[in-house]
């Protein structure tokens, strides 16, 4: 465990950080990296955007892998054993036993099994209702299918905006068939989504003949103080399909896997699924989440207390140096949705920043990129209500965490943040 003392400059506040399991891994261990998360900008740069997180993997996941390869069990994934485990952490976790392994199907991962279910419940030219800033592969696996994306803004408190929903849901049926693809919890803000909303939203989909998609890949990255809701949980969900995966509370991503349930109205589309569409998920994916589903729960544990620190922490850091960013802080995942419009103002006149906007092509995100050496996710690719904001990913050390905001303010203040 190493400890770094927060810099002082005029007017900042002096903050203490430590780096504690399991975000304790030095910086120059984890630039060795040949992912995305650090490959896809320059050495100098601290990249806070893609979900990766900065840890390692459960002991059993790395022996049921590492075993797996000693083996030679290098072929096809098979079986149920990933949906079997997935209904029993559901049931463990969330009080839940509506993850029937009979209603299931193996997926290569969530968006691809999202394309393949929209394939099964809309048709060319049909509606896909999202609610944006949302996760940006909504748009682009939609639009690539031959969707038509319907907008529906969160709230101005970042919740589903449910009576735009019903009317949203009418006019999509009107001239065919529609879907809602919800993401539960909701990405960028984190917002975890209530029983009730849950349950206003099936009556609305009902009511006008919506199928309801559920992307719940982060649904066992709510943080301490919050309760997850399956969304095949609640009242008249029946025709809903729900599509999760062990990868993002794992930190899996490399190993493609997921699965697809259907609630007990929807299990007959779910049979239509093509054989083939079993045959892409990774064999070794499926071993390492069917291991993380059965004995990483407790690492599982251990990270939400080091994702609520890292939490807390940000919102000290950027109270003392950034206080310009608006920022709610989300009851689930490791994402924080920055709001840098009153931060644009600021900048107003500074290279990069036109007068009270920020760069079109990439947000706040692409400045900072720029002046700080920082990467946070652009905020105009999660649609509307992103234009002046960048998401940030705090699943890192205390160390790279605080080093990145004293590098935002360096630059936002004029000094020079580059190669500290």
């Amino acid at each position: 465990m190493s400890i770094s003392a927060h810099r002082h400059r005029p007017g900042s506040v002096a903050l203490v950080v430590t780096d504690v399991a399991p975000f304790d891994l030095p910086l120059a261990q984890l630039r060795r990296r040949t992912s995305a998360k650090w490959q896809a900008a320059g050495p100098d740069v601290l990249p806070l955007w893609v979900a990766e997180m900065d840890v390692l993997p459960p002991r059993p996941v790395v022996e049921v892998v590492r075993g797996a390869l000693e083996l030679g069990d290098t072929g096809y994934a098979n079986g149920t054993e990933y949906a079997e485990a997935y209904a029993a952490f559901a049931a463990r976790r969330w009080e839940f036993d509506g993850f029937e392994v009979g209603r299931s199907a193996m997926v290569p991962d969530v968006m691809v099994g999202v394309t393949e279910v929209l394939k099964l419940v809309t048709g060319p030219g049909d509606a896909v209702v999202v609610t944006p800033p949302v996760y940006p592969p909504f748009y682009a696996f939609t639009e690539h299918l031959g969707r038509r994306v319907v907008e529906v803004p969160l709230t101005v408190d970042g919740r589903l905006d449910v009576p735009e929903l019903a009317t949203a849901f009418a006019a999509a049926t009107s001239s065919g068939r529609a879907a809602f693809l919800l993401c539960n919890p909701h990405n960028p803000t984190g917002t975890v989504h209530t029983p009730v909303e849950l349950a206003a939203v099936a009556a609305a989909a009902e009511a006008s003949g919506v199928r309801v998609v559920t992307d719940e890949i982060h649904a066992p990255l709510v943080l301490p103080g919050a309760t997850f809701t399956p969304y095949l949980s609640v009242p008249g969900a029946s025709r809903g399909i729900t599509l999760v995966s062990a990868s993002k509370a794992w930190n899996l991503p490399g190993l493609k896997a997921a699965v697809a349930f259907a609630g007990p109205d929807a299990a007959d589309d779910l049979t239509r699924l093509p054989a083939e569409v079993s045959h892409g998920p990774s064999h070794l994916g499926v071993l390492a989440h069917t291991a993380a589903l059965r004995h990483g729960e407790a690492w599982l544990d251990a990270l939400l207390a080091g994702l609520d620190r890292n939490r807390a922490l940000l919102g000290d850091l950027l109270a003392a140096h950034l206080p310009w960013v608006r920022w709610a802080p989300g009851e689930a995942t490791y994402l924080a949705w920055l709001d840098f419009a009153d931060l644009a103002t600021t900048l107003a006149g500074k290279d990069g920043f036109a007068t009270g906007d920020v760069d079109p092509r990439g947000g706040a995100a692409a400045w900072l990129l720029e002046h700080a050496r920082v990467l946070l996710s652009a905020g105009p690719a999660f649609g509307p209500g992103g234009e002046r904001c960048a998401r940030l990913n705090f699943a890192t050390s205390a160390t790279v965490l605080t080093e990145a905001v004293e590098r935002m303010a360096s630059a936002v203040g004029g000094g020079t943040a580059a190669g500290r």
